[in-house]
């Protein structure tokens, strides 16, 4: 990989930190990691287990894996070591490409029979997550996926075509579940890389970033096909406000796929940090994964310029709608229209399609991502009517048909027989001057069966009054709306996709009012 002095405004390949590969470098790299997994027994329809954090070996084992035919299985490395082993033994992977600190830390967790190769820490990662540095290098005694690569030939044998990345849903009820796309022929693929090309913006020549985890869907499938087609795939170990728009202005970035939480942290930078970096080369930001404040959503637009588009999907459902920054102003709050590829219902409790206007759950239909549950066909059969998949959101299509969200069905408050949906207070609370950060949910209530209660988080050298942010949601929502409990908290646990962990502060709650969940 290379370290030395480049001209990173027009430099073509995969980058990270500090290393530099062209593209044909990588490309060496991934027939030799292909090489190395056929020769350990690895094919068509197996898998192929990636706990790591953003890192470009990351990308190398995930195109290995696929040329050899094999679902790569990418593992939010943050699980537990149950979590983990549950995942390996559900997927059946043989193999598991691991960072040496992690591996270090849940190796007990890793099934007898699953071949690690070890990946040392790189510098480019210890520093961000504060790593020790005793703890990045390989293990002696275990395989080093340095070493492996260097003794292998580049594989001969053309990629087998069809597979994809499988991944694992979060499990916020139950056990994790496999997203097992159905393998796509030829045309079928070329038809995916129009699409994502087209609604998220990493087609040929562009020069994108991401800056969000690699281990999710859909940075996983930008990332995948941006290091396949694009100038540049620049890999962000881990997201700082100021340091990515550094890393616009350095590389001349033209593209990045991120989320809400990111241009709110951009948002609340010093006016003299925000206008210290050159961003005129972007042309497509995309960003999904969590609800965007319209507000928010404005004011990026207004500074980075009508670049900022959006898509609303799932890891089952691929994305299904998309909205660019005209629409988004013209629709505040609407995540757009369903893409040619798909389309979208909303159904009411007992199945029937809903006129505009009224909230229901939202269904959808991709045929050309469908999927089933690894070892699980039964619970895809259970999220399905008529051939159109839920993830459990509310919401609803306009006159216009724009899709607009209300809220996770498991999310939404009912409150004195009122349904009160947490995304629209929240979006208003982050407006609040000094908040850094929020989440709304409901509690057990007596008398109302569910009231709500709003743990905020202050900015640093801020102090939080959480009377006046009462008066403040009064003066922008109905008072059913405006939180009857409001705590002040900290470090409010986030997932990388930029979600709340909301069941981690909401169940203590229910558990303590003996009630289910």
């Amino acid at each position: 990989m290379t370290e030395t002095t480049i001209d990173k405004t027009t430099f073509k390949g995969i980058a990270c930190g500090t290393r530099h590969l062209t593209h044909e470098e990588f490309q060496h790299d991934v027939k030799r990691a292909a090489s190395a997994f056929s020769n350990l027994g690895i094919g068509a329809g197996e898998c192929v287990g990636i706990f790591m954090r953003n890192d470009i070996h990351f990308m190398t084992a995930n195109h290995a894996a696929n040329y050899v035919g094999a679902y790569a299985v990418p593992i939010n490395w943050h699980l537990a070591g149950e979590e983990l082993t549950y995942i390996l033994n559900d997927s059946g992977a043989q193999v598991l490409v691991i960072h040496a600190d992690l591996f270090r830390k849940i190796r007990d967790a890793i099934p007898a029979g699953v071949r690690c190769l070890v990946v040392a820490t790189h510098e480019d990662i210890r520093k961000p997550f504060g790593v020790p540095v005793d703890q990045c290098s390989v293990p002696e005694g275990e395989t080093d996926w340095q070493q492996l690569l260097d003794s292998e030939q580049p594989i001969q044998n053309p990629p087998v075509q069809g597979p994809s990345s499988m991944l694992y849903t979060s499990g916020t009820t139950g056990h994790p579940k496999g997203v097992r796309r159905i393998p796509l022929d030829a045309e079928g693929a070329a038809s995916i890389r129009d699409f994502r090309t087209r609604v998220y913006g990493c087609g040929p020549g562009a020069r994108c970033a991401v800056p969000g985890p690699i281990y999710h869907s859909a940075p996983n499938g930008y990332a995948m096909q941006a290091s396949k087609i694009s100038d540049l795939l620049l890999i962000i170990p881990k997201f700082d406000s100021e340091e990515f728009l550094a890393l616009i202005d350095e590389y001349r970035l033209t593209a990045a796929i991120m989320v809400p939480i990111m241009f709110i942290r951009l948002l609340k930078l010093p006016e003299d940090v925000r206008n210290k970096f050159d961003l005129s080369s972007l042309e497509f930001i995309i960003h999904a994964a969590a609800p965007c404040p319209a507000d928010v959503k404005r004011r990026m637009i207004e500074w980075f310029g009508p670049v900022i588009n959006e898509f609303y999907g799932s890891t089952e459902s691929s994305a299904v709608s998309a909205c660019n920054s005209e629409q988004a102003l013209a629709k505040p709050g609407s995540v757009g229209k369903a893409v040619p590829e798909a389309d979208i219902r909303i159904l009411d409790e007992n199945g029937n399609i809903l006129p505009p206007g009224q909230i229901g759950e939202i269904y959808s239909r991709f045929p050309l991502m469908d999927f089933t549950y690894n070892r699980k066909p039964e619970a895809r059969a259970a999220m399905e009517k008529d051939g159109y998949v839920t993830s459990g959101d509310m919401g609803y299509l306009d006159e216009d048909g724009f899709l607009f969200i209300a809220d996770r069905v498991k999310d939404m408050v009912i409150s004195g027989g009122v349904n009160i949906y947490p995304a629209e207070i929240e979006a208003v609370l982050h407006n609040y001057p000094g908040l850094k950060d929020c989440v709304i949910f409901g509690i057990p209530d007596d008398e109302f069966g569910e009231s709500l209660m709003a743990v905020v988080e202050a900015q640093d050298n801020v102090e939080l009054d959480t009377n006046h942010i009462k008066s403040y949601l009064r003066e922008h929502l109905a008072g059913f709306k405006v939180p009857r409990q409001i705590e002040i908290g900290m470090d409010l646990p986030r997932e990388d996709s930029g979600k709340i962990f909301k069941r981690k502060l909401r169940d203590k709650y229910w558990q303590q009012a003996g009630r289910a969940i």
